[in-house]
């Protein structure tokens, strides 16, 4: 089964999700398309395990950085890393990202993952706010909900799609900037 998905990620990330047929998949994992039906009904199978992968990896990242702000370190010394390990996480397969997330209609019960994970960064990143005595703010629900999509919406288009000429280092340095800068202007505004 790992070889499958391992073949599947490669070709997906070669050829994109339309063009990755699951022939393709098992010839490049070194099976029968038999064998290959006996683990996955069809590509579409596939993708969810390839997504559910890269959810866990991802969580799997992050959990480490994220613990930190849990035992008390402050944002401003957490959000590089969150950042960091966002942009690297993305970097990897950049065109195997676009072809899971971009070019496929994923199941509504793996959209429905996808919504309870990035709930719980929200969550995590709004007790961090309340326990951080350097920040104040009203609303950290609202907040904490803007800084994780932020995070998430510039990593997916600004890696997946960089600018020309445009550093991976370059892209977190600016996200980490940004984020920090909304923060501040959340604490002067009273959001």
């Amino acid at each position: 089964m790992e070889a499958i998905l391992e073949a599947a990620a490669q070709v997906f990330e070669r050829d994109g999700f339309a063009a990755g047929t699951t022939n393709r998949i098992a010839e490049r994992a070194g099976v029968s398309i038999g064998s290959l039906y006996q683990y996955f009904p069809n590509k579409d199978a596939i993708l969810v395990a390839l997504a559910r992968h890269h959810m866990a990896e991802g969580a799997t990242m992050l959990l480490p950085i994220v613990s930190r702000l849990n035992e008390g370190e402050p944002w401003e010394e957490v959000l590089p890393g969150i950042v960091e390990a966002m942009v690297a996480l993305h970097a990897v397969a950049p065109m195997l990202h676009r072809a899971l997330f971009e070019e496929s209609r994923l199941p509504g019960e793996l959209r429905e993952e996808m919504v309870a994970l990035e709930d719980a960064m929200v969550d995590v990143s709004e007790q961090a706010l309340i326990a951080d005595p350097t920040i104040e703010v009203r609303d950290t629900r609202v907040v904490a909900s803007v800084m994780v999509n932020a995070i998430e919406g510039l990593t997916h288009r600004l890696v997946l799609r960089p600018p020309p000429g445009v550093s991976i280092e370059a892209i977190s340095t600016e996200i980490t900037r940004m984020v920090r800068a909304y923060l501040l202007a959340a604490q002067q505004a009273g959001a």
